[in-house]
């Protein structure tokens, strides 16, 4: 072998010799930062717990701070990077620090013809009318500095008002309203007590998913319909 041939073996070894520490410098830095490999092929830069708290973003509906333990202050510590991967999704991420409790929502981008990765339903009448009860007790509990706790009865009592507007078949109202209560649950906007068959605590996001100008504009809608039935407490904003 020959000179040339040396160096050039040597110079191989020595590029490969850096290319080695570099990548132990490279995961030296992810491992201090949280960021090490997580699984074979792993290319991402967020730490396990930040990770955990976008997976519940984006699974929905939030992220509370009393039913989320863990994830809460995973998701405040690396607030800037999730928004920065929700951004990437055209998501914002909406965080209520007083409340406790985070979400998701599209993002606002005007003309531009983004895609749409959040589904979203439009709400029946009686499930519109639970909301708005729902919101009322949460801006009560809040002046008491409480969670806002409800009753299947009290659920049942907040729309039966309404049923001489809407049918004359109770047993059939009856199961609307039913149906209506079991979607709030399904989408975790009523979260069933330990121990408890007929009672909920009410998720705070409700307060950040209605304006109070909408809260308004609803009731008044509402007040008109039953304009000759008195006795219902009409839905405050905060």
């Amino acid at each position: 072998m020959n000179c040339s041939e040396d160096s050039r073996g040597i110079d191989d070894r020595d590029a490969h010799d850096d290319r080695d520490r570099q990548d132990a410098l490279d995961l030296a830095a992810r491992a201090a930062d949280g960021r090490a490999e997580l699984f074979a092929g792993d290319t991402g830069t967020l730490p396990f717990d930040a990770r955990r708290a976008l997976c519940q973003l984006l699974a929905g509906p939030s992220i509370d701070a009393q039913r989320h333990g863990a994830l809460w202050p995973a998701l405040l510590r690396h607030e800037e990077d999730i928004r920065r991967v929700l951004c990437e999704l055209f998501l914002s991420l909406v965080i209520d620090r007083e409340g406790g409790v985070a979400f998701t929502r599209q993002a606002d981008t005007a003309e531009l013809e983004s895609p749409t990765l959040l589904r979203s339903a439009p709400l029946t009448f009686l499930e519109s009318v639970l909301l708005l009860f729902l919101r009322q007790r949460l801006a009560e509990a809040d002046t008491r500095g409480e969670r806002a706790v409800v009753e299947d009865a009290q659920l049942v009592e907040a729309v039966s008002i309404y049923q001489r507007q809407l049918s004359t078949d109770r047993a059939g109202f009856d199961r609307r309203v039913l149906a209506a209560i079991a979607k709030l649950r399904d989408n975790q906007l009523l979260s069933r007590l330990r121990g408890s068959e007929d009672r909920y605590e009410v998720s705070p996001v409700l307060k950040l998913l209605f304006s109070a100008e909408e809260v308004q504009a609803l009731s008044q809608a509402y007040r008109e319909l039953r304009e000759d039935v008195p006795g219902e407490p009409e839905p405050v904003a905060e």
